[in-house]
This record gives structure tokens, sequence and C-alpha cells, in this order.
């Protein structure tokens, strides 16, 4: 986990959802890296907090949040980590947004590109090179 280091932007229905200079960056085997924005960050009144919550073994258990704009739910389209396990205590507070799940998602002036699969959030960048974990046959990875 380190900071980002870049401008991070991330926009949905002609909406700014999240802008800051204050991400963090997580790098986990076998995936693009995760980033985490902070949820002062984040417009507070187009997310709702989400039923859905899973486990990771590393992290801990995860949170969800529906993107809410002019009626229009995105389900799940970021998680957190509210209580995350030692080691992580600098991303709770942080929201990460899946960019297949947005409009688009801006590193500086770059647009990232999607993890592939539908559980994984990774955003990949030029500069990033796979494989990655997520695709078809990838699940044991």
């Amino acid at each position: 986990m380190e900071p980002c280091r870049r401008r991070v932007r991330i926009e949905h229905r002609g909406i700014l959802v999240a802008e800051t200079t204050r991400a963090l960056r997580v790098l986990e085997t076998s995936h693009p890296p995760g980033i985490y924005v902070p949820a002062g960050d984040v417009s507070p009144d187009i997310v709702e907090q989400a039923a859905l919550t899973t486990v990771c073994e590393f992290k801990g258990r995860a949170a969800y949040w529906d993107l809410v704009i002019d009626g229009v739910r995105v389900r799940e389209a970021a998680w957190s980590y509210p209580s995350p396990a030692p080691g992580y205590a600098e991303i709770a507070g942080h929201l990460s947004f899946y960019p297949g799940k947005v409009d688009a998602c801006f590193l500086d002036e770059e647009r990232v590109r999607a993890q592939e699969g539908s559980f994984y959030g990774g955003w990949i960048t030029d500069d990033i090179v796979g494989p990655f974990k997520g695709g078809a046959g990838t699940l044991g990875w």
C-alpha cells in the first residue's frame, strides 16, 4: 500500500463522483492496482451503503456501496474496509470504485481500463502489464 501519487477522478452520468490527490494504491498478486479514495473526497449525496459484504483473506470484511444519480442506481459500484485487518489500517475510511461500473475513471488524464471479470476492481493503465486474474481460466491463480 502506497500513496497513488496521481490525481484520481471518477465520473458517472455527467457527475463528478470523486476527485482526489490523496488516494492510496494497493498492489495484490496477479491484479492491477486497486485505487482507494478517501471517503471525504467522494460526493456524499450519491453513495449509499449496500447490503452486500464479503471477506478478503488479507484485508478483512468488505462493505459495498451503491451509486445513485438522478434515481439511477449502480449496485455495488464501490467497496470499502471499515475495520481492515492488521497491516491494512490505512485503507479504513476509503472507497474503491470498479472502473467497469462507472462511466470513467482517470489517473491524471489517462482513462483507466477495467480489470476483466465481475469480482475484481483493478485499475489498468498503459504502464500496467498483465496477465491479470479475473478472466476466464484465472480463478485458481
